[in-house]
């Protein structure tokens, strides 16, 4: 399976619009990316203005919704879905899936933090990889402003891609060994 990183938050807390910026340095790196788009609330795909025409404006190669019984391409589901099932419907050969919902997901996560919303941190624990956030947090992973695109993306490179391009050499190095 592709590596996933979901990207969490509360509600209104910028997530769609920081991904709208990361999937183009993403894609820009020579990644092929998909997002997909996890909501409880009834939803259509592709009407524009609402998040999932938004983030593929912004570049994905593909992006799945799944919305309740749902999952965007229209296909009726008999229930909802975990992520492993979202993605296991999904055919392509992606580099990499953004998630932007599944908070209880057991992936890795940069969760989305705004000053004075006055929730707790979503995502605390061991998946957590990175803060973005408009404020100084009390947690022990790195930080970034939203707009430090760069800086997400090089932390996602270096905790989820880059290892998985070096599986395939250590497997090899023992088979010969």
């Amino acid at each position: 399976m592709i590596p996933v990183v979901c990207i969490a938050g509360w509600s209104e807390s910028g997530k769609t619009t920081f991904l709208e910026r990361l999937v183009p340095e993403l894609k820009g790196r020579g990644l092929r990316v998909i997002v997909v788009k996890h909501t409880h609330e009834d939803a259509d795909c592709d009407v524009p203005g609402k998040d999932s025409w938004r983030l593929a404006r912004a570049g994905s190669d593909a992006v799945v919704l799944h919305a309740g019984k749902r999952l965007m391409i229209n296909t009726l589901l008999p229930g909802p879905l975990g992520l492993d099932g979202v993605l296991s419907h999904v055919v392509g050969d992606f580099d990499l899936a953004v998630v932007e919902g599944f908070h209880d997901a057991g992936y890795p996560k940069i969760e989305v933090h705004r000053r004075g919303s006055n929730q707790p941190i979503r995502s605390a624990g061991a998946d957590l990889l990175g803060m973005v956030t408009d404020e100084p947090l009390d947690v022990d992973v790195p930080q970034f402003t939203s707009d430090d695109v760069a800086g997400v993306a090089d932390l996602i490179t270096r905790k989820l891609l880059n290892r998985r391009r070096r599986q395939p050499a250590q497997e090899t190095a023992s088979i010969g060994g």
